[in-house]
């Protein structure tokens, strides 16, 4: 080859490192996103849901039958009717705060009825039994259930003994759309509901991050990548490919929820008792507020993503990899615990360190979008986590280089002399002879 070819070849243009992350970012999306494996981790979680979607359906139905409470009337034929008739006069104003009454049939015409040794042996399925007069009533039940239905019954006792029974003022309502409790304890929701699924979705996700680069790591591939561009920009690429990849399967589950959603609405809205369609929306908008959910779920798995490729980075095997990571998912646990606990105290100390801590600062900035409509200081945190991420992706690529390519620079520019003595060869071979 003439000093003309190499010249020519030694001119070639660089890939910057921009550059050099979109070709890991392409090539790891690719990889990942057309494998089995993907399509399997995407129906993977389907299953919990379902199931737990059944079981909670279950489980409502099943309480709801069992909430029925029912007290038992021992009382004298009279009296029990004239306690049944208090009832049925109050009840549609004590909405609730009164127990559906019925006679015990074992204490009808028995004088001798005990009905304390009839609660002990667990019989019947009473919450309490009301003996006694309608002058001096006695409730038999436990602790729990009388400081519960001891006042209601009395109340129906003394009413029922009046000689004129209570004439209870029909009143008259006006029905506000919302207030200022009720919005704030909607907005409370919100932003809880908003940071469990950020939770959720990120340590799902984040994993692959890992996971991919113990793959590499075990075949040699990282580290032929890393002789040939910079460290940062395989890290960054990795991390932007899996992030796209997290979208991918949020958006397929997203739809996957929707249709469910559009089939099922009104079983879902009887089952949870709440209409959804009138929820108040966060302080900021449901639109500002989806936008920054985006925004945050990206920064925190960035930043997540990041901690676990700097593990990677530590880890030898695959083993130890799965060792190391665990003090690092127990740290984003208590971090969500940390936001999640100030929710409700906007300004103090303990906000402000859950709002500057990088991994926690993502959950709370989204609860305060949720809260407050103040927009400057999500452009401040978003600034600020982005920051964090760059510190966090060269720090584990230098402690990567560090650890793996064991043999610096010069191991580098050995390889890379290699592979350039082997791309000078190819053309030499392709001329044509003299």
């Amino acid at each position: 080859m003439s000093a003309h070819d190499q010249a020519a070849i030694d001119a070639r243009p660089r890939l910057s490192r921009l550059e050099a992350a979109w070709v890991i970012a392409r090539r790891d999306f690719v990889a990942v996103l057309f494998s089995r494996a993907f399509l399997f981790f995407l129906i993977g979680p389907l299953f919990p849901v379902l199931v737990g979607g059944l079981a909670g359906s279950i489980g409502s139905q099943v309480s709801r039958e069992a909430a029925v409470v029912e007290v038992g009337l021992a009382m004298s034929a009279q009296d029990n009717a004239a306690m049944l008739a208090a009832h049925e006069r109050l009840s549609p104003q004590l909405r609730g705060a009164v127990p559906a009454l019925v006679e015990v049939p074992e204490a009808a015409g028995n004088p001798d009825f005990d009905a304390r040794g009839y609660m002990e042996a667990r019989q019947g399925n009473y919450a309490a039994i009301v003996t006694g007069t309608l002058a001096a009533p006695e409730v038999v039940g436990t602790q729990g259930q009388l400081r519960r239905w001891q006042g209601p019954i009395e109340l129906l006792a003394a009413d029922a003994m009046a000689a004129t029974p209570l004439a209870v003022p029909k009143s008259t309502s006006q029905t506000v759309a919302s207030s200022a409790a009720s919005e704030r304890t909607n907005r409370i929701r919100t932003a809880q509901a908003a940071q469990m699924v950020m939770f959720l979705l990120t340590m799902l996700l984040a994993g692959m991050v890992l996971s991919n680069l113990a793959e590499e790591k075990g075949n040699k591939i990282i580290e032929i990548l890393a002789a040939a561009i910079p460290m940062d920009s395989v890290f960054m690429g990795k991390l932007f490919a899996m992030l796209a990849v997290s979208f991918v399967g949020i958006a397929v589950w997203g739809l996957l929820g929707w249709g469910f959603w559009a089939i099922a609405e009104d079983a879902i809205t009887t089952v949870t008792q709440t209409d959804f369609r009138n929820l108040p929306g966060p302080a900021v908008g449901w639109p500002l507020f989806l936008a920054l959910g985006v925004a945050y779920f990206s920064m925190a798995y960035l930043l997540l993503g990041s901690l676990f490729l700097t593990i990677g980075a530590m880890a030898n095997s695959v083993r130890e990899v799965q060792t190391l990571s665990m003090p690092v998912t127990m740290l984003q646990l208590m971090v969500f615990f940390l936001a999640a606990a100030t929710l409700t105290d906007a300004g103090s100390q303990l906000e402000l360190m859950a709002a500057a801590f990088p991994l926690s600062s993502p959950f709370a900035f989204l609860a305060r979008a949720a809260l407050d409509e103040t927009l400057w200081v999500h452009a401040a945190a978003l600034v600020w986590q982005a920051l964090w991420v760059g510190l966090l992706v060269k720090g584990g690529s230098l402690l990567f280089r560090k650890r793996v390519m064991k043999s610096g620079g010069a191991g580098r520019e050995k390889t890379k002399r290699r592979w350039g003595r082997k791309s000078a060869a190819e053309p030499a071979t392709l001329e044509p002879a003299e």
